[in-house]
C-alpha cells in the first residue's frame, strides 16, 4: 500500500498515533470524541503544544476523506481557545505537515496547536517572495483546473 494511502481498516498496527488512539500507548489526553483525539505533544516546541488527530488512520490531508476533515474542523476552534486560555498565551499557530517533504514525521494526520508567547523561542522561517503576475495567472489557472477533477 502506498505511504500516502488511507487505510480502510481505520487503524494501522504500526502507527504510534493509532496506538495512542486505541489506548495501548498512554498520552496526556486533552479531548476525545468518537472521531478525534487531542493530547499533549511529548516533544513540545512550546509549553502547551497540543496534537489533534483523527482516530481513524489517515496519513495526511492529501488523502483525507471530507468527513474526517470535518470532524477535526468542528473541534479545532474550541481546542485552540482552550490551549490559549490554559497556557495564558495571547495567540496560537495551527500547523499541519502533509508529507515528509513538508516535515511530516509521523505518517498519521495531525494538527499542531502551538500557543504563542511574547519572546518565546519558536520562529518559523518564512522567506516571503514577490508574486510574479505571469506565474500567478498560470498557477491560478492550474489550481482551478485541478479543482474541477
Amino acid at each position: 500500500m502506498p505511504e500516502t494511502a488511507t487505510h480502510s481498516t481505520g487503524s494501522d498496527p504500526n502507527c504510534i498515533f493509532c496506538k495512542i488512539a486505541a489506548g495501548t500507548i498512554p498520552c496526556h489526553k486533552i479531548y476525545e470524541d468518537t472521531n478525534v483525539l487531542a493530547f499533549l505533544d511529548i516533544g513540545p516546541i512550546v509549553r502547551g503544544h497540543t496534537l489533534v488527530i483523527p482516530k481513524r488512520h489517515t496519513v495526511n490531508y492529501l488523502d483525507c476523506p471530507p468527513e474526517i476533515a470535518a470532524g477535526i474542523a468542528q473541534v479545532m476552534p474550541r481546542l485552540c481557545r482552550a490551549v490559549v486560555a490554559a497556557t495564558g498565551a495571547k495567540a496560537c499557530h495551527v500547523l499541519v505537515n502533509n508529507g515528509p517533504e513538508a516535515m511530516q514525521s509521523v505518517m498519521h494526520l495531525h494538527q499542531h496547536i502551538l500557543p504563542r508567547f511574547d519572546g518565546d523561542h519558536f520562529h518559523l522561517p518564512w522567506p516571503a517572495q514577490k508574486l510574479d503576475s505571469g506565474e500567478a495567472a498560470e498557477i491560478a489557472a492550474a489550481l482551478r483546473e485541478c479543482l474541477k477533477a
